[in-house]
């Protein structure tokens, strides 16, 4: 984290500094969250401001449960790792009522829905939330089963990705 006191010494020289993330939400999935800790260890004011969260927007936009849901960061790149990490999700998502969100790199993204859907019992629902905000955008949520008849590029686009049976 020292490497981060660059980042807060216009604070300590007097002035207003705020975060901004390339997309997002600083601090959510984001590297900022490591500035911020740093800012509350350092006694200095930390102050949220409203902005578009792409997992927020994608969570209302599901159609799943919004009372309970998690929000999982990366699943493994290692495919045998992953099949297991998609299955324990799933189970969750049956056992907690549990909505489970996740993303990965976007050159990964038609890999990762290819994984979902040869993965996920069939009928486990499947949203996939590309592009927010973007006139570009697109939010389909759809059984496992009948994403395999969906054609979508997904290549190179933010994607947030959310399963719930």
């Amino acid at each position: 984290i020292s490497e981060h006191n660059a980042f807060l010494k216009p604070i300590f020289d007097g002035y207003n500094v705020g975060l901004l993330s390339e997309s997002g939400c600083p601090g959510i999935a984001d590297p900022g969250a490591d500035i911020v800790k740093l800012a509350h260890e350092k006694g200095i004011q930390v102050v949220p401001l409203v902005g578009p969260s792409s997992i927020l927007l994608a969570m209302m936009a599901s159609g799943f449960n919004g009372q309970n849901f998690s929000f999982n960061g990366y699943l493994p790149i290692d495919k045998g790792e992953r099949k297991l990490e998609i299955k324990r999700l799933e189970r969750l998502s049956i056992e907690e009522n549990q909505s489970q969100l996740f993303i990965e790199t976007p050159y990964r993204n038609n890999q990762m829905l290819e994984s979902l859907i040869n993965t996920l019992h069939p009928q486990t629902y499947v949203c996939v939330a590309c592009d927010i905000t973007l006139t570009t955008e697109y939010i389909k949520t759809q059984s496992a089963n009948n994403w395999k008849k969906t054609k979508v590029d997904l290549h190179k686009r933010p994607t947030i990705f959310i399963i719930q049976k």
